[in-house]
């Protein structure tokens, strides 16, 4: 299994223990020590996974940190416990201590649910007063499992830690700015944005009036081009992946490309045909006009769709089984192309002969024959 489904497992396991686990040592036994061992760590050799580690500071004798992980007998990483029920904001003073008092190069802050990790930035061998990386289980995030991997023990580099260290603790800090400014946006970054486009005096009646308009716009922005990224990659609205065994992947959609040139190679200039991805169906346009659409294919998990418009613009669907099914609808496909090469002006009478189709000019008027409509081989205006 791999390491991201391990982890979410171990998600599930807290959500339903967290509540019970209130004391310290409940903690400790039953969600800091297993999430230690699950990221390979011998938890019960006390040589690498050390309990009540001592780090005497100064004069100051016996104390000890609640785990040390250790490599080839020193501290690399401290790791200081609290109740599942406590907040971590006012416990990093005694981690502080403890850091200067070893050589440990990383330093950790966990109540089982939220984990704070520390190094020495800003000054060597002096603990920073803000974590490089935090996490918290219960709201984890894509790009915070690989970050968590890295302290995995086969994993474990720890000079490229420290490299990264520092990009990574700026980048949270900014994320957790810019996250603050959408839900509500301050004084200063308001000015910031009325700067360029508001000639007036910025009074706080002023910054008031556009402080929520300035949210809505950011969210605004930032949802429509979410969404946008989510149709490019062919995902659904409730964000499920059609990357799946049966879904529309960028292989699929090579496949796509690749038969429908071959079927129109020579009816159209094929140079011209386009795929566009929407939310739930992949397009083939013409000339990169919606209008001009040759067929759409929605390949799902719960459907494989291949939908052809009649000259009434009307969709025909058809189940298929794979992408080389398409040919099978070479004809229809033929058909719906021409009609772009040759596009029939409105409000004229076209005669149907035996060698091909004729728009009337007028006054001429006659009766469409019935049956289906013959190849346009030349078309008379």
């Amino acid at each position: 299994m791999e390491f991201k489904e391990e982890l979410k497992k171990f998600v599930e396991r807290i959500e339903t223990i967290k509540d019970t686990a209130q004391t310290e040592e409940a903690t400790k036994m039953s969600m800091i020590v297993p999430f230690f061992q699950l990221l390979g760590y011998d938890v019960f050799n006390p040589q690498k996974f050390c309990p009540e580690y001592t780090a005497d500071v100064g004069i100051k004798k016996g104390e000890k940190v609640d785990y040390a992980i250790l490599i080839k007998g020193q501290p690399v990483m401290l790791i200081e416990a609290k109740a599942s029920s406590k907040k971590l904001d006012r416990h990093s003073s005694q981690l502080f201590r403890y850091f200067v008092a070893t050589p440990a190069r990383f330093a950790i802050l966990t109540n089982g649910i939220e984990y704070k990790f520390f190094t020495d930035l800003d000054e060597a061998n002096k603990m920073d007063k803000a974590p490089f990386l935090e996490i918290n289980l219960l709201h984890l995030k894509e790009h915070q499992v690989m970050q968590i991997a890295k302290f995995r023990e086969e994993n474990l580099d720890v000079d490229g830690i420290l490299e990264s260290a520092s990009l990574l603790k700026y980048t949270t800090i900014f994320r957790n700015q810019f996250e603050q400014q959408l839900k509500a946006p301050s004084d200063d970054f308001v000015k910031l944005f009325l700067q360029p486009v508001y000639k007036g005096t910025k009074t706080q009646a002023v910054v008031e009036k556009f402080r929520p308009i300035l949210a809505r716009a950011l969210n605004d922005y930032i949802n429509e081009s979410l969404n946008e990224k989510i149709q490019a990659v062919s995902t659904s609205s409730n964000e499920q992946s059609y990357k799946t065994a049966s879904a529309l992947t960028e292989s699929d959609q090579w496949d796509i490309l690749a038969a429908l040139k071959e079927i129109l190679s020579n009816t159209i200039d094929t140079n011209k045909i386009v795929l566009k991805q929407t939310g739930s169906y992949t397009a083939v346009l013409y000339e990169n006009n919606v209008r001009k659409w040759i067929c759409r294919f929605a390949l799902t998990a719960s459907q494989r769709i291949m939908t052809i418009p009649d000259e009434n613009k009307k969709e025909l669907r058809y189940p298929i089984e794979s992408i080389d099914d398409v040919k099978s609808f070479s004809e229809q496909i033929i058909e719906v192309a021409k009609r772009y090469l040759h596009p029939i002006p409105k409000n004229k009478e076209i005669l149907y002969t035996k060698w091909g189709a004729y728009i009337m000019p007028e006054p001429y008027t006659l009766c469409l024959a019935k049956g289906p409509r013959p190849d346009l081989q030349e078309i008379m205006t």
